[in-house]
């Protein structure tokens, strides 16, 4: 039974012609992936499907009425969007660590439950789901508090609890560690055998075995695809002067930290932790889900409180001594998840880039001369310089996030914190993002580097750091 029939789809946004003339069928029970490069229509596609995006040309859906699942179709985008108590998504980053102020948002538990009460869904099922993916100990949590793999897993969880006969999901995998991956694909293993249509658009090599089917998106068009996507190796252009120069270090050990200890109530969230890191290495940092990664990558940012409740020496000042955040900020260069989704949305490709000089979010200053040259100098090594003047949140998602990859290294810093930053990117934005890393590592800079998997991370690591439910487990050198 065909479900799903496309026939010469278009989408324009403007002048601007994003899909061209797709046309394809999707059956009853069938597994799809659809692949493609950053910006060629993939997550366009998945919208038009789902609607309500507008749409020259044909498109239907047919479901089954003899199906016991719901005569619907989900879209499940790559990034959670959710609202504070009053409506509001008006968030700032450090919101999430401020403990006076987390009853902004309803509960994880009272998220789902709501959930459930609006679709009369059955809580028997949504337990299971949840045991798979290892999420009792984060239903007490507030939206804002979670990290971006546990708002994936949310994601996930609503739309497995839910089972509508056509259901899609823009990066199934994003910020997932290797645990949660593999669950994920048992249970899209099991949403298929129970008749769904699965319609995945992601670059992961690491599928569910109910994937039969592949496409691959080119520059807004549609063609079916062999398994194996092959993307081109994007040549690295020559480094920007000022990144070559090596970075003006204040101190010998950028972080010392002796017997940490963060706690919520009677939640631990990091056990004893020792870490200590000099100038010039550069660090892995690993964990599963909720191991506490974020919240120690915060006490160093300055962004968390309890960090002048611990012993901490940050640049050779111990924490709590008379330094402002500000003093922190401006030797560190910061990318992650959580910073992407509270950026100004109203800042353009120039702005954000710009706004690494002054870690703000935006750009509220007028830039030195010297600063200009150093911006084009990057907009036009990330292949950024023609859309410059074009707002970030118009981008498509990778070009987003390597737009504020330049705004981690344009100040070039003591410190480079990169939490997830290939989060979004396709295997060659990844690729080229790393081979990045390594050439800026050869000034001397120190790097903590936050990835889930060994053959996606800079070939310059030569320390690692694992945590496990708060406790560092390994602390090594490669």
């Amino acid at each position: 039974m065909t479900l799903l029939n496309i026939e010469d789809l278009s989408v324009h946004y403007g002048l601007k012609t994003v899909l061209r003339h797709v046309s394809f069928t999707v059956h009853q029970g069938e597994g799809w992936v659809i692949r493609g490069v950053s910006g060629s229509g993939k997550t366009t596609l998945a919208r038009a499907i789902a609607g309500p995006d507008k749409y020259t040309g044909g498109l239907n859906i047919s479901y089954d009425t003899r199906s016991n699942l719901p005569a619907k179709t989900l879209f499940v985008e790559s990034w959670y969007r959710f609202t504070n108590l009053e409506g509001d998504r008006n968030f700032y980053y450090q919101q999430r660590y401020n403990h006076q102020q987390r009853r902004d948002t309803v509960t994880i538990a009272r998220e789902l439950e709501l959930y459930g009460q609006t679709y009369a869904l059955d809580h028997t099922r949504l337990q299971a789901l949840i045991t798979a993916l290892d999420y009792d100990r984060v239903l007490d949590e507030q939206l804002f508090e979670i990290s971006s793999g546990e708002h994936k897993k949310l994601q996930l969880i609503k739309a497995l609890w839910l089972r509508p006969q056509l259901l899609i999901i823009d990066q199934p995998y994003t910020g997932l560690d290797v645990k949660s991956r593999g669950r994920l694909n048992e249970l899209l293993n099991a949403y298929a055998r129970e008749g769904g249509t699965l319609i995945l658009v992601s670059n992961d090599t690491e599928l569910p075995a109910c994937i039969q089917h592949f496409a691959v998106m080119k520059n807004g068009g549609f063609e079916l695809a062999d398994a194996a996507l092959v993307f081109e190796e994007k040549t690295l252009k020559p480094l920007p002067e000022f990144l070559k120069e090596p970075p003006q270090y204040t101190a010998p050990t950028l972080i010392d930290m002796k017997q940490v200890h963060v706690q919520y109530g009677d939640k631990q969230v990091l056990k004893d932790i020792h870490w200590q890191v000099n100038a010039g290495e550069r660090w892995l940092l690993q964990g599963h889900n909720g191991s506490g990664k974020s919240t120690l990558l915060s006490l160093i940012t300055g962004d968390h409180p309890q960090a002048y409740a611990n012993d901490i020496k940050l640049f050779g000042v111990q924490r709590g001594a008379g330094e402002s955040i500000w003093d922190i900020k401006k030797r560190i260069g910061l990318i992650s998840p959580e910073l992407h989704w509270y950026f100004d949305a109203n800042a353009t490709v120039l702005q954000s880039l710009a706004s690494g000089f002054f870690d703000s979010n935006g750009l509220y200053r007028q830039l030195r001369y010297m600063q200009k040259q150093q911006l084009n100098e990057l907009l036009k090594f990330l292949d950024l310089y023609d859309v410059k003047d074009e707002l970030l949140t118009t981008l498509p998602l990778g070009k987003q996030r390597l737009a504020l990859l330049g705004r981690t290294i344009i100040k070039n810093p003591q410190l480079l914190v990169l939490d997830e930053p290939c989060q979004g990117l396709d295997q060659q934005q990844t690729q080229y993002f790393n081979k990045l890393v390594d050439e800026i590592s050869k000034n001397g800079v120190t790097i903590i580097y936050v990835g889930h998997f060994e053959t996606q991370l800079p070939a310059c690591i030569t320390h690692k750091l694992v945590l496990q439910d708060g406790r560092a487990i390994e602390n090594t050198r490669q």
